[in-house]
């Protein structure tokens, strides 16, 4: 390379380098604490949260404040045909391939003020940032909203092709259908087609959340690293019996349905827990049948839940609790028998450069960090499937989410945003090439 050539690279890259080496540059957490509140007024219930479901008046009107923090940052904002809010920075060069990052507003009826929306608020603080600093990334950055993530992920799912006219008359929480719905917020359910992106297209996806558990707040860590997003698997699981007398009927000639699932209960707990990992299996659900005080059970049916980040491992929990099973079947002569419910749930690793990336950003923050794995699904497993994806937690207090008592502080959510603001930075640089 000749020395002019030398200085002339020099020169270009000289503003990005000063950035990702200026300490001083952080997110307020004053302002994005301002903003979380502004944005919890729509829909605000009586609880101190919100019931801000997707296509609501109240998701309309949250969106619509979103739209002007967009602009006054120096975004352009505009609605693709799933209802997304996608919010443009164009770049130094206009070739290259976007850098996402975002979540969602809409909530759970009576949810908190802070699952999605700092994911947001972080987004747009970030772009504050790099417009404060006078920085101009090569890449173009683009500060998406998805929509009805709650609901059943429909703005992502939509954005990687995988929404179809059976999810769209499925009714939502607003009372209108999700093809409604879309419509509503200023979408084109007819046209999704438009609003689908390639592998390839985009660099990169980050997802700033808060936990949504309480590891990081017990363990006193300030950010999670996300390792994927965990798989999901359902069963409706019966468990046959004798319907008889409970008064007439001796203990020792019974075969009680509720016995067997009672044990059956607590085989799924002791499974779980008796192996290594984070795996979890949960029976949420039970209906024991005919349901009468003085009949001893003759069926009882019951839900079965297995998360993992691997489809290997939850196979093999589910294999160790249907052994358990047969076990218990035998012993109580009460066959049990599995019906698998799809869920259309796989595991969704994040990317590992990516992991690496937010681990550094954090670590050059003074911000001690953890990789943990998402027990709760996200926009961020879609985008998976056609970029690298990678996610940021701050921590839960006390582990609580979908609840008016959700609280993240200030100061959390604007360490998870400087992680981001520095961790789009280094993907601009060339972190991922």
């Amino acid at each position: 390379m000749t020395t002019k050539k030398s200085i002339l690279l020099g020169l270009l890259i000289l503003p990005l380098t000063l950035a990702l080496a200026d300490d001083n540059i952080a997110a307020n957490p004053e302002r994005m604490e301002q903003r979380i509140k502004a944005l919890s007024e729509h829909g605000a219930n009586e609880d101190g949260g919100v019931d801000r479901v997707a296509f609501s008046e109240a998701d309309i009107a949250g969106r619509a404040y979103i739209i002007d923090l967009m602009k006054g940052a120096g975004l352009a904002p505009s609605v693709d045909t799933a209802g997304n809010i996608i919010g443009r920075r164009e770049g130094s060069e206009a070739d290259l391939p976007p850098i996402l990052f975002g979540s969602h507003i809409d909530s759970v009826p009576g949810g908190g003020n802070y699952d999605g929306d700092v994911g947001v608020i972080g987004a747009i603080e970030v772009i504050e940032l790099l417009e404060a600093s006078n920085i101009r990334t090569r890449h173009p950055l683009e500060v998406v909203v998805f929509s009805d993530e709650e609901g059943g992920l429909t703005g992502s799912r939509a954005m990687v092709g995988r929404i179809d006219d059976d999810t769209l008359s499925v009714m939502s929480h607003s009372g209108m259908t999700i093809g409604e719905g879309i419509r509503a917020l200023g979408g084109d359910p007819d046209r999704l087609d438009l609003a689908r992106r390639e592998p390839g297209e985009i660099k990169a996806f980050i997802e700033l959340h808060i936990e949504q558990g309480a590891i990081l707040d017990e363990e006193d860590i300030d950010i999670g690293v996300v390792e994927g997003i965990v798989g999901i698997r359902w069963w409706d699981v019966t468990i046959e019996g004798f319907a008889n007398h409970a008064g007439t009927t001796p203990m020792n000639r019974r075969w009680d349905a509720m016995v067997s699932a009672a044990e059956y209960v607590l085989a799924v707990n002791e499974v779980a827990t008796s192996m290594p990992g984070t795996q979890v299996a949960t029976v949420g659900r039970i209906h024991a049948a005919p349901g009468a005080p003085n009949v001893i059970p003759g069926e009882v049916v019951l839900s079965l839940e297995i998360r993992d980040l691997s489809a290997e491992k939850m196979q093999r929990v589910f294999d160790e609790i249907r052994a358990a099973g047969e076990r218990i079947a035998e012993a109580r002569s009460t066959p049990i028998r599995y019906e698998e419910i799809a869920v259309d749930v796989a595991p969704a690793p994040t990317d590992e450069r990516l992991r690496r990336i937010i681990a550094t950003s954090a670590d050059n923050l003074g911000l001690s960090n953890r990789f943990m794995p998402s027990g709760a699904g996200h926009d961020a497993q879609d985008m998976a499937l056609i970029a690298p994806t990678g996610m940021i937690f701050v921590p839960s207090v006390n582990g609580i989410s979908h609840s008016p008592k959700e609280f993240t502080s200030a100061q959390d959510m604007a360490n998870g945003a400087s992680v981001l603001f520095n961790a789009v930075l280094e993907i601009d640089g060339g972190a991922l090439e």
